[in-house]
């Protein structure tokens, strides 16, 4: 009978530093206190609080669930090993292995929590696509990029919703924004921030030739009430029809809001509802939380000069190549992680990029 002590020990300090990170014993401590406010008759009576209280209680009971499966998982393991050492019983050997795999993999997605130290990163984001050199390959392929999220968004379970998009001439969309909702949203695609390249020969060529093409990617957090005061007369406001990207029209109507704020440049549109003053109320929650992301992190970015670090404004520098042509790759620049399934990557398959800037972000490289 095999010895598995040593990587059973290994399993047991990994679930120990799980209760670390998850914070095992405050979070039982809050479940507690949430099950109180879930259960009080008037929980409704604030619609946009019992959203939140209930969001909070269904992250909670799931962090615990998942802890106590691991817990009791290699306890059960041990138990099992020491009965099978005991007896010299080989048969239980399958057994054994199995279930360390089994645990190894529902490991590997909890410790995933462990990379998420930012602020926000729990939240909800707000995604904007913008193309840039390139002409009409830089529309198209910022169409690849949107799809790409939409894609993505599906196979984690997050909805994915259009505020505005501007679309190209001939292909494509010079510009699109939309809000991804689901847990760690905003961690995960803080790795896609920055400027994306294309390198393919180009459908818009008639002579074929190769073309590069840019496009940037920023992302902001969702928050419920940003700590800022915007003035009216910094923000300008502009509408359009509200429509789909490939000129699927939503309504006929210019109810569609796009608002501007001056000082900064940062632009939010809402587009979901039938009202254009409801558009403009969401635009304009969506514009607060930008400008207090901005200034968090120009807040951030000045701590870290005063300390001596050198800092990067994250969107500005080019992050990823995706190359079709002449051959088939799509690497990041800041992880070196790359990867020869291109057609994946452009449908969503994104996870192992975003994991590694999430680890590689956690050295303090970034």
């Amino acid at each position: 009978m095999r010895d598995f002590t040593d990587d059973l020990k290994e399993l047991r300090r990994r679930v120990g530093d799980a209760e670390t990170y998850l914070k095992i014993g405050p979070t039982r401590a809050r479940l507690v206190e949430l099950e109180e406010h879930v259960a009080r008759p008037d929980l409704w009576d604030d619609a946009s609080e019992a959203q939140r209280v209930s969001t909070e209680y269904a992250n909670v009971r799931d962090d615990l669930e998942m802890f106590d499966a691991l817990a009791e998982g290699i306890e059960d393991l041990e138990v099992l090993h020491d009965l099978a050492r005991e007896e010299d019983d080989e048969s239980q050997e399958p057994d054994i292995v199995a279930g360390m795999k089994n645990l190894e993999t529902r490991l590997a997605k909890v410790e995933l929590h462990s990379l998420f130290t930012g602020e926000h990163d729990v939240a909800d984001c707000i995604v904007q696509i913008n193309a840039k050199d390139g002409g009409v390959d830089a529309q198209d392929f910022s169409e690849m990029l949107l799809r790409m999220y939409e894609r993505w968004s599906e196979r984690r379970g997050f909805s994915i919703s259009l505020n505005g998009v501007s679309e190209g001439a001939e292909a494509g969309i010079l510009s699109a924004e939309v809000t991804i909702s689901g847990r760690y949203a905003y961690g995960l695609m803080t790795s896609e921030r920055g400027t994306h390249r294309l390198v393919r020969i180009s459908p818009f060529d008639n002579q074929g030739r190769r073309q590069t093409s840019f496009a940037t990617v920023q992302v902001w957090p969702v928050m419920d009430d940003p700590d800022v005061e915007l003035v009216d007369a910094d923000i300008r406001m502009e509408v359009f029809r509200a429509s789909g990207a490939g000129g699927q029209h939503v309504n006929k109507t210019s109810s569609a809001v796009r608002l501007i704020h001056e000082p900064t440049g940062l632009v939010a549109s809402a587009q979901e509802e039938r009202s254009q003053l409801q558009n403009r109320e969401k635009a304009l929650t969506r514009l607060k939380a930008m400008v207090a992301s901005k200034v968090e992190e120009e807040r951030e970015v000045e701590l870290a000069e005063i300390a001596g670090k050198q800092a990067q404004v994250g969107w500005g520098s080019q992050i990823r190549s995706y190359v079709l042509q002449p051959y088939q790759m799509v690497k990041d620049l800041r992880t070196e992680i790359e990867t020869g399934n291109v057609a994946g990557v452009l449908d969503g398959d994104l996870d192992e990029f975003m994991e590694g800037f999430l680890r590689w972000r956690r050295t303090g490289n970034n």
